[in-house]
């Protein structure tokens, strides 16, 4: 089975979901998202894998958020899709890809239900 998560290790919700793969012993991708983010072609596959929209995947906290006016109703999924792509902190985290499908570790135990 390939695991990768998308991973910020400086989150604690992060290194609990990555924990919790280690002691399942599963060897999962580690994918550094702020160093490597993904395409927004990438983005739109996460984002149909967990069958939603990408306001839920937004990062709502983070100063980009208010600084890129993404609260505005009528941005297009396209232009959020975008934003996140260019602004990576605006991804929700961590996210797990396995078995054909994707899951958010928020909590943590949220993953399992994908492995």
């Amino acid at each position: 089975m390939s695991v990768r998560i998308l991973h910020n290790p400086r989150c604690s919700k992060s290194r609990a979901t990555l924990a919790l793969l280690e002691e399942r012993g599963i060897d999962a991708e580690v994918i550094r998202y702020l160093d490597e983010p993904p395409s927004a072609a990438e983005l739109g596959r996460i984002l149909s894998l967990l069958g939603h929209g990408p306001r839920k995947l937004l990062r709502t906290g983070e100063s980009e958020y208010r600084e890129l006016g993404l609260a505005d109703p009528e941005l297009s999924d396209e232009a959020l899709v975008a934003a996140m792509a260019a602004h990576p902190r605006l991804i929700e985290r961590p996210i797990v890809l396995a078995n054909g499908k994707a899951a958010v570790g928020r909590p943590p135990e949220a993953v399992l239900a994908i492995l």
